[in-house]
């Protein structure tokens, strides 16, 4: 989702405290209710950034197909995890969310406001930039209350490290957008508001790797850098040499990293190289850790009607689950789940083991197998099996004729219903898959803000 402006967060909340204070009270009674017989050592909390059950299928089928398979009977890595749940996403004031308010309900246990990061929720925009910026009377991010703990802490994204399901692991902004400091509001820089990357520098993690350079000055980085035992990396080589025992700040790209199926392998490490070396680099430590790992990417091709690019981001993500799979422990909760979901349809009755992203055949009844001509849709063209509700590629009556090769290309974008100038997020429930001690305790349908009382319960704080 594009950044929220501030004056969009001004105008909409009428949720008021009311809704903060029934949140703090529905999320202790959640938490006093769920079973703590086992405990973690570690927690990796793995989150597709915009990956609704619509989004898992059609990468389960893509997958597979990819390996020679019909697609459909095939698993992803997270898929045989024993502890399943269906997360409501919405945020406090807002019936479809963003990324903002979700991944504050996820990594820091409460709901909040759209564009807004572990900021209470407010009507008022100035009491917001007052209680997180003057006063303070924020909670501590999960990063603060992990390093109490005297865990580790890492944190991995394909997005820029400063956008916003990254920086609810260390930040809080009352606006999204306030990446670095030049993003900042006037009237927030007034109130000793920080941008989300000065903060990050701040922050006590320990493995930062993702993408975002451009949203650091000069001057940041290289205070940075000169603490003792900072290490700063900007390339694949670079990371691979890292010593795992230091400080590591990895920015491959100035904005966000490439998507999977453009990557520049020399140069950008994958998302499945960047988890096995935090894990690697936060074991080695043996205090325990926490580790968020985000696919960010798969929300940016949805948003572009870019189905090829969703899914190879999301074959990243499978391949780093694997990674966190193979390398932690009995003693490691895992956690897979998303943000929110996008208005991407799997329809049209295609026949079993039609490629997901090529044109509808349906099943021939008489000669069984794939019936010879493509299914039409009422202007006599044929269609895909993947869409979009909305979004900038409306299908039109004078619109060309699809074809297979057009349809399966990298940079095809699929048609939509709805037009608008980038497709938007869902609001319907994601999925979240968990193994290893605390997963007992993901089940039946539950609020986001529970997900962060799972891990928190795992690890044993109070």
């Amino acid at each position: 989702m594009s950044k929220t402006p501030l004056k969009s967060i001004l105008a909409t909340s009428v949720m008021l405290l009311i809704t903060a204070c029934s949140t703090e009270t529905r999320t202790s009674a959640a938490q006093n209710s769920i079973s703590n017989t086992e405990q973690a050592k570690n927690v990796i909390i793995f989150i597709g950034d915009g990956m609704g059950v619509s989004t898992v299928t059609a990468a389960r089928i893509f997958d597979g197909q990819s390996q020679g398979l019909k697609g459909e009977e095939h698993t992803l890595a997270f898929e045989d995890f024993e502890n399943l749940a269906l997360i409501k996403t919405y945020n406090t004031n807002a019936q479809v969310p963003d990324s903002a308010g979700t991944a504050t309900a996820i990594l820091s246990g409460y709901k909040t406001n759209i564009g807004a990061i572990n900021v209470r929720p407010h009507d008022s925009i100035k009491k917001m930039v007052l209680n997180s910026c003057v006063l303070k009377h924020e909670p501590p991010t999960l990063t603060q209350h992990a390093k109490k703990a005297g865990l580790s802490v890492g944190i991995i994204s394909t997005a820029r490290i400063t956008h916003a399901t990254p920086a609810a692991m260390y930040g809080r902004a009352v606006d999204r957008g306030w990446e670095a400091d030049s993003d900042v509001d006037e009237r927030a820089l007034k109130a000793r508001c920080k941008g989300l990357a000065a903060q990050l520098l701040e922050s006590p993690a320990d493995i930062i790797l993702g993408g975002g350079r451009e949203k650091f000055t000069d001057e940041q980085l290289s205070q940075w850098r000169s603490k003792t035992g900072h290490i700063y990396v900007e390339n694949s080589e670079g990371l691979r040499a890292a010593p795992k025992e230091q400080t590591i700040l990895g920015l491959f790209t100035p904005s966000h990293m490439s998507f999977e199926a453009d990557r520049p392998k020399n140069t950008e490490p994958s998302l499945a190289e960047m988890t096995g070396f935090a894990i690697d680099a936060l074991a080695q430590r043996q205090t325990g850790y926490v580790l968020m790992v985000e696919a960010g990417r798969v929300d940016h091709a949805h948003h572009g009607t870019n189905a090829y690019r969703a899914l190879t981001d999301m074959q990243a993500l499978n391949e780093a689950v694997k990674v966190a799979k193979e390398k932690s422990g009995e003693d490691t909760l895992i956690l897979v789940t998303a943000d929110h979901s996008h208005v991407f349809t799997m329809a049209g009755y295609p026949v079993r083991g039609n490629p997901i992203l090529g044109l509808v055949r349906r099943p021939d009844p008489e000669a069984g197998g794939a019936a010879k001509d493509y299914a039409k849709a009422d202007d006599g063209n044929p269609y895909t099996t993947l869409g979009y509700h909305n979004g900038p590629n409306i299908r039109k009556d004078d619109s060309p004729a699809l074809t297979d090769n057009m349809v399966q290309a990298k940079d095809y974008r699929q048609q939509t219903a709805v037009n608008l100038a980038y497709e938007t997020h869902a609001g319907e429930d994601v999925p979240l898959y968990a193994t290893g001690p605390g997963a007992q305790n993901v089940r039946g349908v539950m609020e986001q803000d529970e997900i962060y009382n799972v891990m928190a319960n795992a690890l044993g704080w109070k």
